[in-house]
């Protein structure tokens, strides 16, 4: 019971970053592995119980999304899929102890990208003509990254529909939540048909996480943003110390 409701904790409060600011697998996956879930089980797991908050996320932006063509949509949704089946594949052919290998550079990596998320953004902005736009080229590598690992993947998608040429912010984040959403499914069925997400501690993380998610536009305004940042920071930095520690 104590696990569950950690769990549920950890959910709320990943689903309520990743509402206001992102960063909630900083919250979600450290909690899963603290628990003694392993760790590819626990990035599966927390990567399904995000789904549910990309979902109601989706839905917030669903005038915006409408406002890209149906036929465009349908690509990218169906690209984002095949990237997001390749990548979940990759993480379950993957062993326990090599992917414990990359999670510390991975959450440093992620963190480092959520940190600097507005310089890549307008850095991909300056690069409109860079890349083709609406690409699958520059897609599915972006897909395959979250099939594998979800940490930093709003950042990565908005720094790329910036250099796609997009210049609605409310579109952007309306497509960035909806081609997440699409991933986690994709990768909900792999992570199902092999046996890596705990249905119990994924179930109550996912109340949680939708519940953060709903409670996180009212947050927001009363938390300065830079502040939130600072502390998410704080968080990915601690927890790829203590993954790094835990190597040794």
């Amino acid at each position: 019971m104590f696990e569950l409701i950690l769990v549920l904790f950890a959910g709320f409060f990943g689903g309520l970053l990743n509402a206001i600011a992102g960063g909630g697998t900083f919250i979600t996956f450290p909690a899963l592995v603290f628990i003694g879930v392993p760790v590819i089980a626990a990035n599966a797991t927390s990567t399904v119980a995000a789904m549910p908050g990309y979902l109601s996320a989706a839905i917030g932006f669903r005038r915006d999304i409408a406002e890209i063509e149906r036929p465009l949509l349908l690509r990218l949704t169906l690209w984002g899929m095949l990237g997001g089946s390749v990548g979940s594949g990759l993480l379950l052919i993957s062993s326990n102890e090599a992917f414990a290998l990359l999670i510390p550079f991975l959450l440093l990596g992620a963190t480092l990208v959520f940190l600097r998320g507005p310089q890549i953004r307008e850095w991909a902005a300056r690069q409109r003509g860079a890349v083709t736009p609406f690409g699958i080229g520059t897609l599915i590598p972006v897909a395959i990254y979250g099939g594998f690992f979800n940490g930093g993947l709003g950042i990565v998608l908005l720094a790329l529909f910036a250099m796609w040429g997009m210049i609605n912010l409310h579109a952007m984040n309306g497509l960035k939540c909806w081609l997440s959403f699409a991933l986690s499914v994709i990768s909900f069925a792999i992570f199902a048909a092999g046996g890596q997400i705990v249905w119990a501690e994924g179930f109550a993380m996912a109340i949680g996480t939708l519940l953060g998610g709903i409670a996180g536009a009212p947050v927001a305004r009363r938390i300065p943003v830079p502040v939130l940042r600072a502390l998410i920071g704080a968080v990915g930095f601690g927890m790829s110390a203590v993954f790094l520690v835990r190597l040794f």
